[in-house]
């Protein structure tokens, strides 16, 4: 699975709702082609093909996460909030994934460009994500 497939399974389709290991929308904003099981506000509520309220998802996991973690600004601290590796290593291999043409070795600019571009994705697969997370 990819480290984007990942990222996204666990946060839209946290009790496995969803493929997980479907491939994430393109970049077109196609649909993924799932229904989706996602929660309209919440983790655990019913819904029918109500977007996932991402930032609900997320705070609800840094309430019950022991760490401080800023997710709503670093890639890094929204890999660990997830339980997903975020060495160097892994954030290279999402670059990739993401199709990053930047310098790779410019770790500040490719992690700020990683957040971005992964609240972007899911919003693309079916998750409410706030626009200040998206720009």
């Amino acid at each position: 699975m990819s480290l984007l497939g990942s990222i996204v399974g666990k946060i839209l389709h946290p009790f496995g709702g969803g493929s997980a290991d479907a491939a994430p929308a393109s970049t077109s904003g196609s649909a993924s082609g799932s229904t989706g099981s996602g929660t309209a506000s919440a983790p655990g509520s019913a819904g029918g093909g109500e977007p996932v309220d991402v930032e609900a998802v997320l705070t609800g996991l840094a309430e019950k996460n022991g760490q401080k973690l800023d997710w709503r600004h670093s890639i890094v601290d929204l890999m660990k909030l997830l339980g997903l590796e975020s060495s160097l290593t892994e954030r290279k291999q999402l670059a990739d994934e993401l199709h990053y043409t930047g310098d790779k070795d410019d770790s500040a600019s490719m992690n700020i460009w990683l957040h971005k571009q992964v609240m972007k994705k899911l919003a693309e697969n079916g998750g409410k994500v706030p626009e200040d997370l998206k720009n």
